[in-house]
């Protein structure tokens, strides 16, 4: 009876879909979140699965595809799934972050309800709630282009394979949370796991993937890691670069691949080497002590191990700054994108505001904070996306606090961090420039919710509107995650076209969970379903406005 009442609930849903997304397919998925106990790294530990796997189900659809995910929590506490790089167009009450949902709480379900408009692209989803990340949670999405939009490849590949690296702690979840609620930092990852293993490295594993010679295919890798940037290289192969979050580009030929936290890319490897064994190799960059995880990549009708000599890692971020340099934008490519055929000449429009933000690190009471401009944030009870819908913003926090133009303070003396909701007004529909600017000694990351950017400049040194001048303003990579290296910044430009709140957070597990996240609140003047969906029935309410009487919808 109760499989019976769920379906018919689904077929509601669907169905309702339907109709409001215009009969695009639906996909429908039933997660069931739990805790596991498995070996990531040889150390048996408490690990988040769903549906008993680790990483979890591949969403694997086609651009303008309708996904129905209604996820179970059997955990032990309240829970959230974000989906990095689903836009969410004019629909951030499906993003899944503690400012626009309460948590799905133990014992129940939530159904989230999305469309992967006008996308196509590697992305991923993993958990947002407490420091659930580091105990995994996470998987891939692939968003193919549509039957009728030719991929700019030579060949189809043969098949696609999905390759998700991480850094990974030992310590439970439970453990580097205290540490980081007393104040301290969560320290070095101990490794990385490719696909949620290890990999013992002495030619014993099971093949991860396996390539007919004469073949080519298509490596999805995402890092969906917590503190470090991998680089990804597969042994005796070289790797053709084409498409880069949600953007087809330039297909450059590349010996290894800089991953920075929240990135993923597509490759197509062809094998065309002795039919043996070969591993896929990744490192992490920029780390004292580099760790390294491989897997084997087998050849059908193999006939020998692979060597034991690892192809070598990069080192310096030079090198890695020269990468970002070589990626452009494919303007020939059909396929989603703000206007077909290369005709979006973002770099002709009148930047409307520039907001410049510096990450900084300090101590409040003693203990760690991490802010950005100053502003450390706090998440409120109640979710900010539903203060706003239900009007009662002035009872939980205010807009503004952090500035567009910040400076931190000179040589030691102590930043004073503002403990508090980071939220920033902007107008919807203006073209913005934002820089983020690293004074630290470490690589950042940076994700944006709610829309794709185009990544204009990296850069050593302090941003000055001078800097202008070295952008590329014709065919940056349109994106959503940016990195900024040491004593660096970086530009990125948008359009605020996509009503709603959206986060941007740092890719850090530990600097996003201590405050280094912001959101944008991009209002429509007007309360319309032309600019944004209404509060969706089932969503869960908490906090302040949970027994309110629901406001007035939108309407057309």
């Amino acid at each position: 009876m109760e499989k019976l009442r769920f379906g018919l609930v689904l077929i509601v849903l669907c169905l309702s879909t339907s109709l409001v997304k215009g009969g695009d397919p639906i996909l429908t998925f039933e997660w069931k979140v739990t805790y596991g106990t498995i070996s990531p790294l040889g150390v048996p530990q408490q690990v988040i699965l769903i549906n008993d796997k680790f990483p979890g189900p591949i969403i694997n659809g086609t651009s303008n595809n309708n996904i129905v995910v209604n996820v179970f929590n059997q955990l032990d506490e309240p829970f959230l799934f974000t989906w990095n790089g689903i836009q969410q167009r004019k629909n951030s009450w499906q993003e899944g972050t503690l400012g626009t949902n309460c948590p799905i709480p133990p014992g129940s379900n939530f159904t989230y309800h999305f469309q992967v408009k006008d996308q196509i692209g590697s992305f991923f989803y993993y958990p947002t709630t407490a420091l659930h990340r580091a105990a995994g949670g996470y998987g891939g999405i692939s968003v193919h282009s549509r039957a009728l939009i030719p991929i700019p490849f030579d060949i189809n590949p043969a098949d696609e394979f999905f390759v998700l690296v991480s850094d990974w702690y030992t310590k439970s979840h439970t453990q580097l949370r205290k540490f980081l609620d007393s104040g301290r930092s969560m320290g070095r990852p101990d490794g990385i796991i490719i696909n949620g293993k290890g990999g013992k490295g002495d030619g014993k594993d099971e093949p991860l993937f396996s390539m007919t010679p004469g073949k080519t295919y298509r490596y999805r890798f995402c890092n969906a890691g917590m503190k470090d940037s991998i680089n990804v290289r597969i042994q005796g192969h070289t790797m053709k670069l084409v498409e880069m979050e949600g953007s087809h580009v330039v297909q450059n030929m590349y010996d290894s691949l800089d991953i920075h936290l929240g990135q993923c890319v597509s490759v197509l490897v062809t094998a065309d080497k002795d039919p043996k064994d070969y591993l896929l190799v990744a490192s992490t960059r920029f780390t004292k002590e580099p760790h390294t995880a491989t897997s084997i990549i087998r050849y059908t009708n193999g006939n020998g191990p692979a060597s034991p000599e690892l192809p070598k890692a990069p080192i310096g971020w030079a090198w890695s700054l020269n990468q970002f340099r070589s990626f452009r934008w494919n303007l020939t490519a059909s396929a989603a994108r703000p206007n077909p055929q290369g005709s979006y000449h973002y770099g002709q429009i009148n930047i409307t505001r520039t907001i410049k933000l510096v990450n900084t690190a300090g101590t409040v009471d003693g203990k760690l904070r991490y802010a950005i401009n100053g502003v450390s944030h706090v998440n409120p009870t109640t979710p900010i996306k539903l203060v706003e819908y239900y009007g009662v913003e002035d009872k939980i926090f205010k807009y503004d606090l952090m500035k567009d133009e910040y400076e931190p303070p000179a040589g030691k003396a102590e930043e004073k961090i503002t403990l508090a909701p980071n939220v920033v007004k902007v107008t919807y529909r203006n073209f913005v420039e934002i820089i983020f600017e690293n004074h630290e000694k470490s690589v950042q990351s940076f994700h944006l919710a709610g829309y794709s950017f185009f990544a204009v400049a990296i850069e050593p040194g302090k941003w000055t509107p001078e800097k202008r001048k070295n952008y590329n303003l014709l065919d940056a990579v349109s994106r959503n995650t940016i990195q900024v290296y040491p004593n660096s910044w970086a530009a990125i430009m948008t359009t605020l076209d996509n009503a709603g709140l959206w986060n941007l957070r740092s890719n850090s597990v530990e600097r996003q969970y201590l405050g280094q996240q912001l959101y944008f609140s991009a209002l429509s003047p007007k309360r319309d379903l032309k600019d944004e969906y209404n509060m969706p029935d089932n969503d869960v309410l908490c906090g302040i406005i949970k027994d309110m009487p629901l406001p007035k919808p939108y309407s057309v």
